[in-house]
């Protein structure tokens, strides 16, 4: 496996990216989008789980515009990606992952189908990257923005609602039924939109919390950040490698 920094060109300049090869050095590609802390280490660690299962990821530095590749560890963390995120454009970050979505697709070392994986602040984003593109498969874990883009609780002015439908591609969420940042009922009406949808896979976890993935922060579930990771492997390969 090879990793290196790229930049891909937008309307308002270069953003910067990390992009994994697997050891083939080429297969599916995966647009990999951050959580509200940024290219973590956690990140990179799930980028290197993804490009050892052959897929070829890229993963942009979102908050770019913001002078920020990730936040720094430490108990002011959580403020600090919170203020990022108040100072984020949506839309401009919407655009920004369709643009690094067109990049993946159009690489060399890109010999099949693309998707989206993202994680809280990047799952929600997910969604409306693949509301506006065309990826093969979408994976969300616990997309922070969902319940305004679905219109299950008043949009935040700078989130551009779009709708349960509004994303044809396969897609696939995990949301922790303890999360306490989007709460279960709100959970629950989400899923009550997604899950009749043919095209939706949806799991829910009765333990766990929001960012349960994330080993370095203080919420995470082993069980079921395993249980969650093998059914994303297993239907990232179904679309993305086996789907006729």
């Amino acid at each position: 496996m090879t990793r290196t920094r790229e930049n891909i060109d937008t309307t308002d300049g270069p953003m910067p990216a990390h992009l994994w090869l697997p050891a083939a050095g080429s297969g599916p590609g995966i647009l990999l989008l951050q959580e509200i802390f940024g290219v973590t280490s956690y990140i990179e660690r799930r980028a290197q789980d993804l490009a050892d299962l052959g897929y070829v990821v890229l993963a942009p530095e979102l908050f770019w515009r913001l002078g920020v590749s990730r936040v720094d560890e430490g108990p002011k963390a959580l403020d600090t990606a919170f203020g990022l995120l108040q100072q984020l454009d949506w839309p401009a970050a919407v655009a920004d992952g369709v643009r690094a979505l067109q990049d993946l697709r159009g690489r060399d070392e890109v010999t099949g189908r693309v998707g989206i994986v993202g994680f809280c602040f990047g799952g929600g984003l997910g969604f409306s990257v693949a509301a506006k593109s065309a990826p093969d498969a979408l994976v969300s874990y616990y997309g922070s923005a969902l319940p305004e883009l679905l219109g299950v609780v008043d949009t935040d002015p700078v989130v551009t609602a779009v709708g349960a439908e509004a994303v044809t591609a396969p897609s696939l969420h995990h949301f922790g039924l303890q999360d306490q940042f989007v709460t279960r009922p709100v959970v629950e009406q989400l899923r009550d939109l997604l899950e009749p949808l043919p095209h939706v896979t949806w799991h829910g976890y009765e333990t766990a919390d929001h960012a349960f993935d994330n080993d370095d922060f203080f919420l995470h579930d082993a069980e079921a950040s395993a249980l969650a990771w093998e059914r994303t492997t297993a239907w990232l390969g179904a679309q993305l490698v086996t789907r006729g």
